[in-house]
């Protein structure tokens, strides 16, 4: 179950908002401060990536955002309403590209497929968790970072 659920217009504007709501829900989960700002880049980049498809495919339905607050972990998921976006996924070092049901074609767009491997590549960079799943009637990106609680100290 999400801790805190967004879901905005495929607008770059929102972006904004979402990376600073994702920092804010990190912060209280027990997020390390030295990571916030690689989890507000990661978040801006996803976030980015699915207005970026929505807007290429002409889809009106909103951007999903879900925030997971879990008992050692922190965890966000970006989810877009475009068929197939994950097919670029196995071809990003770092990203585990899981098929969803009926698993999607992966897209024809040489171009798009290019900025969505670009993307995938800098969050994966930001992120050591990252598990990008498609299927036809969307694609998500799950990202997680461990908590203070997942610490154990001696």
């Amino acid at each position: 179950m999400a801790t805190v659920e967004l879901r905005f217009s495929a607008q770059p504007e929102h972006v904004r908002t979402a990376r600073l709501v994702a920092a804010a829900v990190a912060r209280r989960a027990g997020v390390d401060e030295a990571v916030l700002d690689e989890v507000r880049l990661a978040v801006g980049e996803a976030c980015s990536r699915a207005v970026g498809l929505h807007r290429s495919h002409g889809i009106v339905a909103p951007v999903r955002v879900a925030l997971n607050e879990e008992e050692k972990s922190f965890s966000i998921e970006v989810g877009d309403e475009v068929p197939g976006t994950g097919s670029v996924a196995s071809a990003v070092p770092g990203v585990r590209s899981v098929p969803g049901p009926g698993g999607a074609e992966p897209s024809s767009d040489a171009s798009a497929d290019g900025e969505d491997e670009m993307g995938l590549a800098v969050i994966s960079g930001l992120v050591d968790d990252v598990e990008v799943t498609s299927s036809e009637s969307g694609g998500v990106i799950r990202m997680s970072w461990p908590t203070a609680s997942a610490t154990v100290l001696p």
